[in-house]
């Protein structure tokens, strides 16, 4: 149970949190000028910034004092609740494909020698007007971005990346994922199996500490920056220097980083593992919970 006091400091520095996030992301979506990098989160992954913004303890906590927190809960005579047998009703399914797939990638070894080349197979033989960001200049013609792309090849492992190789560039992977084979290839240094902690961390919200969702959003928006840096656009006009994967010396920086965020991701894999067990081995639910009345009843 979280006392009154407590629970609405979390609330309250959770939004403080995600705001620097989320407040220049919807400046600039009334704008109209979108950013490669800020706005990608929220563009791709598609989590509205209300729902980032709203704070939720997790299951198996009591909020002391609260009513009406929400359709998702129950009220208790000490305050307001997950309904978690309700929501896992609806999402078992979700949550031991979860489990299976972050069970699996944490056990193998990271690998660290794709040096990004997912980023130049999505640009590779493609006519100008189709670049997916094409409002950023990029760093040298398409015809010597392909002479890197044939030179060094392209080593994915993760499904969502490789779907946006152009055509051209797919029978240059090494690997061909698929969706039916994505808990087979994950590996845990994979920029975007790391990025996705975050998609996993939504999809099973509520159930999941706001804090926790917030970590994986920070360590996805980390990620990104590396991503674009070692892309071939040239983002320095964003005060993004690129990491030029092109050369040996911008391959060790973009190895170190990215096992430097291997590092990072695994604890947030870990937790969000242990909670989908947790929910699947039966997280219990206050005695005497009902649901909650409309706030203001």
């Amino acid at each position: 149970m979280l006392d009154k006091r407590e629970w609405q400091a979390r609330a309250e520095a959770h939004q403080r949190r995600v705001d620097v996030w989320v407040g220049p992301h919807l400046d600039r979506r009334q704008a109209g000028t979108p950013h490669p990098v800020e706005d990608f989160l929220f563009d791709y992954y598609g989590y509205r910034p209300g729902r980032l913004r709203r704070w939720h303890p997790g299951a198996g906590v009591v909020l002391a004092g609260a009513r009406g927190y929400g359709a998702d809960y129950l009220d208790t005579d000490g305050g307001a609740t997950l309904d978690v047998d309700r929501l896992l009703a609806k999402r078992r399914a979700m949550v031991e494909w979860t489990a299976a797939l972050l069970s699996a990638t944490a056990s193998r070894q990271g690998h660290f020698g794709c040096f990004g080349m997912h980023e130049w197979a999505m640009v590779y033989k493609l006519p100008a007007d189709e670049v997916r960001h094409a409002t950023q200049p990029l760093r040298m013609p398409p015809e010597e971005i392909a002479a890197v792309v044939e030179r060094r090849g392209a080593r994915c492992s993760h499904f969502d990346a490789f779907r946006f190789f152009t055509e051209a560039a797919r029978p240059l992977n090494t690997l061909h994922p698929t969706r039916e084979r994505q808990a087979e290839l994950e590996q845990p240094g994979c920029l975007h199996a790391n990025m996705d902690l975050y998609k996993w961390a939504y999809k099973l919200s509520p159930l999941v500490p706001s804090e926790l969702v917030a970590d994986c959003f920070e360590l996805a928006r980390d990620i990104r920056t590396l991503d674009m840096r070692a892309s071939p656009y040239d983002l320095s006009a964003l005060g993004h220097e690129p990491v030029p994967i092109e050369t040996p010396e911008g391959r060790v920086i973009y190895a170190a980083a990215q096992r430097g965020f291997a590092e990072r991701a695994a604890p947030l894999r870990r937790a969000l593992l242990d909670l989908c067990r947790r929910l699947l081995d039966g997280v219990r639910v206050p005695t005497g919970a009902r649901p909650c009345a409309a706030p203001g009843d």
